[in-house]
């Protein structure tokens, strides 16, 4: 083997939405049709992601059958663990359990050094929060929910006098640091 070999990434996004048609007019994403939106989101995914890198998932994949999941997880580069969201059928997951590299409804993971929280949903007093721990979540689009999540993050900031507490990140697919891409902690540590 010659050269430097190439470090493996972690990436991480939330809220993909595959196929999911309505989804394009709550979230106000830029797509003409779902189509668009598939095609959109898997080159995203592989002009950063390579072969040898992880990717956590942080729900709403899918919604589809297994077939379905089949087809676009072999589209995808690189390794995939599947956080499960609300659009998720665990019988369709099943299926596909040879394509992922595991599946849960809650993960804590070490990326570089750091922590970090993994479920689909915003958890407001996650693991080590107040010790440099991240939680990465999705589900709350950029609705109403989300305000609050962001407002909880900024209060509890404001009663212990510190920043680097509560480093709870929306991954949403729609976000504009996300900009449909998986993202790697580094990349969204300036967001948290």
């Amino acid at each position: 083997m010659s050269g430097k070999e190439a470090a493996v990434e972690i990436r991480y996004i939330a809220d993909m939405h595959f196929d999911h048609t309505n989804i394009i007019a709550y979230d106000n994403r830029p797509f003409r049709d779902a189509e668009e939106m598939n095609r959109t989101l898997i080159e995203n995914w592989n002009r950063v992601v390579k072969p040898e890198d992880m990717t956590y998932i942080i729900g709403d994949f899918c919604g589809g059958d297994g077939a379905r999941l089949r087809e676009l997880f072999s589209c995808l580069n690189g390794k995939k663990f599947l956080i499960l969201g609300n659009h998720d059928s665990k019988e369709a997951v099943l299926e596909v359990q040879d394509l992922l590299e595991g599946t849960a409804e809650y993960l804590e993971v070490e990326d570089g050094g750091r922590n970090v929280v993994l479920c689909h949903y915003p958890v407001f007093s996650f693991h080590n929060q107040y010790f440099g721990w991240y939680h990465l979540y999705g589900h709350v689009h950029t609705s109403y929910e989300w305000n609050m999540v962001e407002n909880t993050k900024r209060l509890a900031r404001d009663l212990y006098v510190r920043q680097d507490i509560c480093r709870m990140l929306n991954v949403g697919a729609m976000l504009p640091y996300m900009d449909y891409t998986p993202r790697t902690l580094d990349e969204l540590s300036a967001f948290a």
